[in-house]
């Protein structure tokens, strides 16, 4: 059972890819209810708000935390028989697959960097990303709108002028470009932002006016990103993700290459973490690792791209160097 699990962790995001069934229209798809982000309920966390299971991951002060981070979840409504646009924020299927997969092996590598928020929002369907003519572009668009409500409401409601970190993967990068868009690039807020991790995405380093990539370790203000293959592996349009930002998410510089004694640890679906566990190499948008080590490891043998891994492969260095720009944030400020 182990050996299956390993397998479908790893090739979900691909086979899900593979959807061939007949969907509505858009125009014939009877869009769910937008949420009230008033409402507790439409978060899967907030500060007071946090799971047994993300407690073991997060400080055991948190209120003494002084930032905040705001993070969004990637594409999980995969299912091929799905034949939703959008998935509703009420599902508790969709609730469970936030929680117990994005939330504990993503989003738990910055708590200790800040107090965690993540709304629930109407997530777009994978399909959404080859069918953007067809419905896909106003099925994203749909939970956009929801990440933007939710990041408003969270202006409002809780941050009280405290720092902040973007946190994102996949589709969840995707709504958190345009969040800097809409409240960071070259408007008052950024003067808030600590740093902004997009990762599993295409972002061009001039996308924005005064937000910029980092290239140093403590380096606060701009955006991070990178898009993980196994070494040698390319994406199936092979320049697809060529001239994106490509941070080093192990020395977080222009280092090209690193050794296994550099990685600080991959945090596997047993919860367990495993240092010195890959090496990298930074290509031109392509982040190439080494087979990870850690059990039954000979199964990802038969994978290409890393993708579901973007951020638990190197779940420890994200951590570290949160809570490293954290501080400097702070001290730059004080």
């Amino acid at each position: 059972m182990k050996k299956i699990g390993i397998l479908i962790f790893f090739s979900a995001f691909l086979l899900s890819c593979k959807s061939t069934n007949v969907i509505p229209a858009y125009s014939e798809f009877t869009k769910p209810l937008a949420p009230d982000y008033n409402k507790e309920e439409n978060w899967a966390v907030l500060p007071g708000t946090y799971s047994k299971e993300l407690k073991q991951f997060s400080s055991t002060q948190i209120d003494t935390l002084q930032a905040d981070v705001f993070y969004v979840y990637p594409t999980l409504n995969t299912e091929k028989e799905d034949l939703r646009w959008n998935v509703p924020i009420a599902d508790k299927k969709q609730q469970q697959k936030v929680v117990n997969k994005a939330i504990l092996f993503q989003a738990s590598a910055f708590t200790t960097s800040g107090k965690l928020y993540v709304p629930y929002y109407r997530q777009a369907h994978i399909r959404s990303y080859k069918m953007l003519e067809n419905g896909g572009r106003k099925a994203l668009l749909l939970a956009y709108a929801d990440v933007k409500k939710a990041f408003e409401t969270y202006l409002e409601k809780y941050n009280n002028g405290r720092p902040i970190l973007i946190a994102s993967h996949s589709q969840g990068s995707t709504h958190t470009k345009f969040l800097l868009r809409d409240f960071f690039d070259n408007k008052p807020l950024q003067k808030k932002l600590i740093a902004a991790y997009i990762v599993g995405t295409v972002i061009k380093p001039d996308l924005y006016t005064t937000i910029k990539p980092m290239k140093n370790p403590n380096e606060v203000g701009g955006l991070v990103g990178w898009n993980t293959f196994k070494k040698g592996a390319y994406p199936k349009k092979k320049d697809f993700f060529k001239g994106s930002v490509t941070t080093n998410p192990i020395t977080w510089n222009g280092e090209r290459n690193t050794v296994l004694e550099q990685h600080k640890g991959f945090l596997f679906t047993n919860k367990k973490l495993y240092k010195k566990a890959l090496k990298i190499e930074v290509t031109d948008g392509l982040v190439w690792s080494s087979t990870p080590k850690f059990p039954k490891r000979f199964f990802m043998s038969f994978i290409q791209n890393y993708h579901v891994g973007d951020i638990n492969l190197f779940w420890q260095d994200i951590r570290e160097n949160a809570v490293l720009r954290t501080k400097t944030w702070q001290e730059k400020t004080n």
